[in-house]
């Protein structure tokens, strides 16, 4: 098994209350770039921060660095347009990070972004891949994309409330910054994120394309935005079997609608619960009261420390340990107030 994680930025995540990656605006520009670093290493190396929400919720990516550790799969990050540069080795197929997706053409090499994800992924020889993302704002933009394609325009959040009402305002803007109605693009995914998406969005897609076409056996490993990606992907002509492997969080997030949404694209839902309401801890009970509730490959992480016999409750332990670890280390970096 190999994990895929596309790293990359999109300036929606600037707007107002849209996402929870990152303490402030800065900090969430470091947010990719340090969890493929956290992924890699177990701690930031090159990133001056430690991800965490505005209350202190920690990176999904401690609980997939916690499964790594005892499990052992392989990682391979991917570059699609990191605002802030990384520590860990990653594989570059995109450039820029995407524009506000209220701007005419958020991605403009779209086409050139599936095409590379779609040739790297035809040359790996993995009999399994896992495929992950991390990009602030990206439910925001899969939202874009669903209501482009003409699919259920539903999406989760980092937030504890999803701002559903907001969301649908800006994707509403940028439909009309693309002269754009819902579902002008079904068919068509390549125009729906050059005008509504991500790179993120693009290069996942590419890489499902371009797996499946080899006989690859695909885990989507995440919640709505790799939910977003698969229906690129259908519209792309992929008839492979997919599976969403994704956190207990979303799967019961009323507002996203995840099992509806994997109903209609044919997507075999597997949702893991952490139990982390079994454990009282700073970290562990900011995922309970709603915060994060997946990305870096969370999710499929879970599914595979279920799958190789790791107990949840190892899982905790490991995860709390690395949390107290990563705080311990900024607050001796940290100036004193």
């Amino acid at each position: 098994m190999r994990l895929v994680v596309v790293a990359g930025s999109t300036r929606t995540a600037a707007i107002d209350g849209i996402s929870a990656a990152g303490a402030d605006a800065d900090a969430l520009r470091h947010t990719p770039s340090a969890d493929l670093e956290i992924l890699h290493y177990g701690e930031p190396t090159r990133s001056p921060v430690v991800p965490v929400s505005p209350t202190g919720c920690p990176t999904p990516a401690v609980v997939t660095r916690a499964v790594r550790e005892h499990v052992g799969f392989d990682v391979t990050a991917v570059d699609a347009g990191l605002a802030r540069p990384t520590g860990a080795p990653t594989v570059p197929l995109g450039s820029e990070p995407g524009d506000d997706i209220r701007t005419a053409e958020p991605v403009p090499d779209a086409d050139a972004l599936f095409d590379r994800a779609r040739a790297f992924a035809a040359g790996l020889h993995d009999d399994e891949l896992a495929i992950a993302e991390t990009i602030p704002g990206g439910t925001t933009t899969a939202l874009g994309v669903l209501t482009a394609l003409g699919e259920r325009p539903a999406v989760s959040s980092s937030l504890p409330e999803n701002p559903m009402a907001r969301k649908r305002r800006v994707v509403e803007e940028a439909l009309s910054a693309s002269d754009l109605q819902a579902g002008d693009a079904a068919g068509e995914p390549v125009r729906a994120v050059r005008h509504v998406g991500d790179p993120v969005l693009a290069v996942v897609a590419g890489l499902v394309t371009g797996a499946t076409e080899t006989g690859t056996t695909v885990r989507l490993a995440g919640g709505t935005q790799l939910a977003a990606a698969a229906a690129l992907a259908r519209h792309a002509g992929v008839d492979a079997p997919l599976s969403l492997e994704t956190t207990s969080f979303v799967a019961d997030d009323d507002s996203a609608a995840l099992s509806d949404l994997a109903d209609d694209l044919d997507l075999t839902l597997r949702a893991t619960d952490p139990e982390f309401d079994e454990r009282d801890h700073p970290a562990t009970n900011a995922y309970v009261a709603g915060e994060a509730k997946e990305g870096v490959g969370m999710g499929g992480a879970l599914a595979i420390a279920a799958r190789e016999g790791v107990s949840m409750a190892t899982v905790r332990e490991t995860v709390t340990g690395l949390v107290d670890e990563l705080l311990a280390a900024r607050a001796a970096v940290e100036p004193s107030p």
